[in-house]
């Protein structure tokens, strides 16, 4: 399912949400790497840019967030369609899975996955992230939670068991605790720890809104998983039930968001000179 969401990558682009300034602004600040040029030596040049590597970047969402932040970001992607998208926007990408990816002696003081960890083998994956750290470097897995108003979350579980009993969400309820997706986080927690390379993992959380109309929840919604796989008939069928539940909430609602991220140190490597 993973590259299905190729299929539309502009889509994708353009109606995915960033993510949560508070977030990119943690995550970039207070790190070796950005530390001021000394008192000794006032003329000293300033410090170079934090490296940041995104796994799974997609079209660069969260990468392009980075890159406004000032930071130096390479992504690795493993569709193609979307890490051209992604360069046109600016952003260097390496196409492949993290698994497979060669870094050929490369190390970053950032180690991203936005919306993507859930792809890739979490023992190997975590592994590979400390390698590629630099010491004291912070990894960082994070995405998006959402759960629609009951008066839509209803008609879209109805209409996916109708049209798409085969869907991977048909048999789902149709809506689910935050508690779920915050035990999933802690796993990513407990994988890290089990590495021994990292310091203790810390979870974040930041709670948002986002208000919607008609349209503009009808482009994010067919991005999102299950539905990235739907025929056009099906989509249609799914829509259009959607639809008549917004027209009868006035033709727009508020969206509740949860951005949940586990986030870990490397610890400093034995004999490593920069440790």
């Amino acid at each position: 399912m993973a590259e299905s969401f190729g299929t539309d990558a502009r889509r994708y682009d353009e109606a995915r949400p960033a993510y949560p300034a508070a977030l990119i602004a943690r995550l970039t600040s207070d790190h070796p790497a950005t530390g001021h040029p000394t008192t000794s030596h006032p003329a000293a040049a300033a410090p170079a840019p934090l490296t940041v590597l995104d796994i799974g970047t997609g079209t660069g969402i969260a990468a392009r967030q980075f890159q406004a932040a000032g930071c130096s970001v390479l992504g690795v992607e493993p569709d193609a369609r979307m890490a051209d998208l992604a360069r046109s926007r600016g952003l260097p990408v390496e196409v492949a899975t993290f698994e497979t990816w060669q870094p050929r002696g490369r190390t970053f003081d950032l180690v991203v996955a936005a919306q993507s960890w859930h792809w890739v083998d979490p023992v190997a994956g975590a592994e590979k992230a400390a390698e590629l750290l630099r010491p004291s470097g912070r990894f960082a897995i994070f995405g998006h939670v959402y759960e629609p108003p009951a008066a839509l979350a209803e008609p879209l579980a109805a209409a996916l068991r109708r049209v798409a009993p085969d869907s991977p969400l048909s048999g789902q309820p149709a809506r689910r605790p935050l508690s779920l997706y915050e035990a999933g986080y802690e796993k990513f927690a407990a994988t890290l720890r089990a590495t021994g390379r990292f310091e203790t993992p810390e979870q974040w959380r930041f709670d948002w809104e986002q208000s919607y109309t008609r349209e503009e929840w009808f482009a994010l919604l067919p991005t999102t998983g299950g539905l990235t796989r739907l025929a056009p008939a099906q989509l249609s069928e799914v829509l259009r039930e959607v639809g008549t539940a917004i027209d009868g909430l006035g033709g727009r609602f508020t969206m509740p968001w949860t951005t949940l991220a586990t986030t870990a140190i490397r610890t400093s490597a034995d004999g490593d000179p920069t440790s």
